[in-house]
C-alpha cells in the first residue's frame, strides 16, 4: 500500500530510495540484500559489481537457481556484455549448471575480448579476468586435452598470482593430467585442490577434489586408500547436504567394492538426478563420471542403464573427440558391454539425461507446450520423451509418473 502511494505521489523517488538502501546494505555487510535493491532499482552497474562478488560463492553453497536468476537479469539488462570478468564468471556458472549454450556464448565473448581485433596494448588490464578466462578455457576443453592442460596450468598460475582462492583450476589441472596419462601429476593437482578447497571453505569443491583423489586411487588399485578418501567425501556430503555427480560416482564405486548394494543404488539414483548438469560444457568431467557410472551398472548386470550411459558418452565424444585416455576407456567399455549377458529390459536406470532434465517439469503446472518452450525443444520432442519416461517408470499418466519418481528418489517432495 505504501509503495503504491509512493509511486502515485512521487513516481521518480522509488529508484533513488532503493539505491540508497543498496548502499546502506553494502556498508553494513549485507551484499545480497544490496543486490536485490539494486535489481529493483534497475541499477545495472552496481548489480553487476555485486553479482561478480556473489555468484560463485552462492553457487558453492548449493543455491544453483539463485546465480542463474541473477545472470539472466543481468543479461536481459545488458550487464554482462563488455565486462570480461563477468562474462567469464557467467560461462563458468552456466557450464556447471549444465547450460552449454549460455556457457559457450559467454566463453566466446571472453575470447573476443582477449583475441579480437582490438589492440591488446590499448585494452585495459584486468588480471582477474585473464585468470578466469584461462580457467573457463580449460573447463570447456574446446580444443582437446593438451590445450586444456596448457590452459589449466595458466589458470593455476594466474589464480595463485592474483590470490584468488578457488579450487576449480587445480581440479581442471588434475583432470587434464589424468586424461593425458599423468596419474601422479593428476593426484598431486587434486591434493592441491583439496588444500585450496579447505582454505576457501567451499564444501562442493572440496568434495569434488576428494572424489577425484578416491577415483585416482581406484585406478591404481589402491582400494584401502580409495575407501578412506570416499569416507571423507561422504563426510563432506553429509555435512553440507550438497551432492554432486563425481561424488556420487566415487561413493557408488566404493560401496560396490564393499558389497553394500543398497548404498550403491542410493548413489546411482542421486547421480541420475544430477546427470543433466553434466554436458559438453564440461566434457572431461561429463565423460569421466559417466564412464565410472557405467562400470557400476555393468557390475550390477544392468545392461539397460549401462547402454543409456554409453549412448550419452558417444554423443559427448562426437562433440569433443580429443579427450585423451577417456576415448580408450569408452572403447573398452563398448567391447565389454557387447560381451555382457544380463537383463536388457528398459527401466528407471535407462532414463536419459534429456528425460531426467524434463522429469522435474512434470511436477509443475506447466503444459507440454510450455515445457517445450522452457527446454528450447519442440513439442513433439517433449511428447516422445514423456512417453519414454512413462514406459521406463512403468506408468501411464503424468501424476503417476511424478509419484513414482518421488518414490524412487528422482524427485523431491
Amino acid at each position: 500500500m505504501l509503495l503504491a502511494e509512493l509511486t502515485r505521489l512521487e513516481p521518480g523517488l522509488a529508484p533513488v530510495l532503493r539505491r540508497r538502501a543498496a548502499g546502506w546494505c553494502v556498508r553494513n555487510g549485507l551484499p545480497e540484500e544490496a543486490l536485490e535493491y539494486s535489481v529493483a532499482a534497475e541499477d545495472v552497474s552496481t548489480a553487476a559489481d555485486l553479482v561478480e562478488k556473489l555468484c560463485v560463492p552462492t553457487y558453492y553453497q548449493g543455491r544453483r537457481t539463485t546465480p542463474r536468476r541473477w545472470l539472466q537479469w543481468l543479461d536481459d539488462h545488458g550487464g554482462i556484455e563488455g565486462r570480461p570478468r563477468m562474462a567469464a564468471l557467467a560461462a563458468f556458472i552456466y557450464a556447471l549448471l549444465g547450460r552449454p549454450v549460455e556457457a559457450l556464448r559467454w566463453a566466446e565473448a571472453v575470447d573476443r575480448w582477449q583475441y579480437g581485433d582490438a589492440d591488446p596494448k590499448t585494452r585495459p588490464e584486468d588480471p582477474a579476468a585473464e585468470a578466469w578466462a584461462a580457467f573457463v578455457r580449460a573447463l570447456l576443453c574446446r580444443h582437446g586435452v593438451e590445450q586444456m592442460r596448457t590452459d589449466a596450468d595458466e589458470a593455476v598460475r594466474r589464480f595463485t598470482t592474483e590470490n584468488i582462492v578457488q579450487a576449480g583450476p587445480w581440479i581442471c589441472q588434475g583432470l587434464a593430467r589424468a586424461v593425458s596419462g599423468d596419474a601422479d601429476g593428476a593426484d598431486e593437482s587434486f591434493a592441491d585442490a583439496v588444500s585450496v578447497g579447505e582454505q576457501a571453505g567451499t564444501d562442493e569443491a572440496l568434495g569434488a577434489a576428494l572424489s577425484e583423489r578416491s577415483l585416482m586411487a581406484m585406478v591404481r588399485n589402491q582400494w584401502d586408500r580409495a575407501e578412506v578418501l570416499a569416507d571423507q567425501v561422504h563426510a563432506v556430503v553429509r555435512r553440507s547436504g550438497i551432492e554432486q555427480p563425481v561424488a556420487c560416482a566415487a561413493l557408488a564405486r566404493a560401496a560396490l567394492r564393499r558389497g553394500d548394494l543398497p548404498a550403491v543404488r542410493r548413489w546411482l539414483v542421486a547421480a541420475q538426478r544430477l546427470r543433466p548438469e553434466l554436458t559438453h560444457a564440461y566434457p572431461v568431467l561429463a565423460v569421466q563420471v559417466r564412464i565410472e557410472l557405467t562400470r557400476v551398472h555393468l557390475a550390477l548386470a544392468d545392461l539397460a542403464g549401462a547402454r543409456t550411459l554409453m549412448q550419452e558418452i558417444d554423443e559427448m565424444l562426437r562433440r569433443r573427440p580429443a579427450l585423451g585416455t577417456l576415448v580408450e576407456e569408452a572403447r573398452a567399455l563398448h567391447d565389454r558391454l557387447a560381451n555382457e549377458r544380463g537383463s536388457g529390459a528398459l527401466g528407471v536406470s535407462a532414463l536419459s539425461a534429456a528425460e531426467l532434465r524434463l522429469l522435474p517439469l512434470l511436477a509443475t503446472h506447466l503444459s507440454f507446450p510450455e515445457i517445450a518452450a522452457e527446454l528450447f525443444v519442440s513439442r513433439n520432442t517433449v511428447k516422445s520423451q514423456v512417453t519414454s519416461i512413462y514406459r521406463k517408470l512403468g506408468t501411464s499418466s503424468r501424476s503417476r509418473a511424478v509419484d513414482r519418481a518421488r518414490e524412487l528418489g528422482l524427485l523431491e517432495g
